[in-house]
């Protein structure tokens, strides 16, 4: 794939150095009028941090809200191997509050940003990287590496419900099964035919999505958040801290009913067997 022009910069935000994390930064360019191409840079693999995530959404805000005209964003990476890699599980669970007040807030501003967004993935979307590309409007992937999948299953961690809502509002059910419960990596062309992006190709390609779908004039109302908000109001009201707060409760009863159920099978277990002449 050519490597067009990607227009004027705008600005840089940083993104500041956490844990084992160097950091990097988010430049945001104008590859075509109106439009704002996001290019997240933070080696090794654009882990989704609070300090990542933070400057996502310093960046949204900047182009929503610092008089720029309403557009089309696109996210992608400067490093060809990764969109992202997901979430550091060690940084995600032992920072209060990370899932509700950073990662969702993410998912959330994205899913309801008053612009079309569109994920342009050079390289693998992982778990939390292949979440955070569900909550665009659009996707497109390199039809040529890289592989999008949800690996939860792997090492084993279960999905939440404002993580795993998403895929089942946008896809359809065997490709939901497919990613979910076998855990399978989808190749860009294998993307394209189950649903899970909209084409192949690189900023070029997108552009002429954008260019065809005339999603440049598509914000100009000032309802396109409020469509989608409605549109996906399952997966909204998961991103809150109220919906957060009761699944929580929610999975704590699943998590309680599940080992009881296991006591249970324990004590019908020898009967089971002697029957069974086990």
């Amino acid at each position: 794939m050519a490597t067009p022009n990607p227009g004027k910069t705008l600005f840089t935000l940083p993104i500041p150095p956490l844990n084992q994390h160097p950091g990097g930064s988010i430049t945001v360019t104008t590859p075509l009028p109106a439009v704002y191409l996001l290019t997240i840079t933070s080696p090794p693999d654009n882990r989704l941090t609070t300090a990542t995530c933070t400057a996502l959404l310093d960046a949204l805000d900047l182009i929503e809200f610092s008089g720029h005209p309403p557009g089309v964003v696109i996210t992608t990476s400067g490093l060809p191997k990764f969109y992202s890699n997901g979430l550091d599980l060690e940084h995600a669970l032992g920072t209060e509050g990370f899932l509700p007040g950073i990662l969702y807030k993410l998912f959330h501003r994205l899913l309801t940003y008053p612009m079309p967004t569109i994920a342009l993935l050079p390289g693998h979307a992982f778990a939390g990287g292949l979440m955070l590309a569900m909550h665009h409007d659009y996707r497109m992937m390199n039809p040529s590496k890289g592989f999008a999948c949800v690996n939860e299953l792997e090492f084993g961690v279960p999905l939440k419900a404002a993580m795993s809502s998403i895929f089942r509002l946008k896809l359809p059910a065997a490709t939901y099964r497919n990613l979910v419960l076998e855990a399978h990596r989808f190749s860009g062309e294998e993307a394209v035919k189950a649903g899970l992006v909209d084409r192949t190709g690189g900023l070029d390609e997108a552009l002429e999505l954008i260019r065809e779908r005339k999603l440049t004039n598509k914000a100009k109302t000032g309802i396109y958040g409020l469509l989608k908000a409605e549109m996906y109001r399952e997966s909204v009201g998961f991103l809150t801290q109220e919906g957060y707060d009761a699944e929580e409760e929610k999975d704590r009863k699943l998590i309680e009913g599940e080992d009881r159920r296991k006591e249970e099978a324990e004590g019908r277990l020898a009967g089971i067997k002697e029957r069974a002449k086990l």
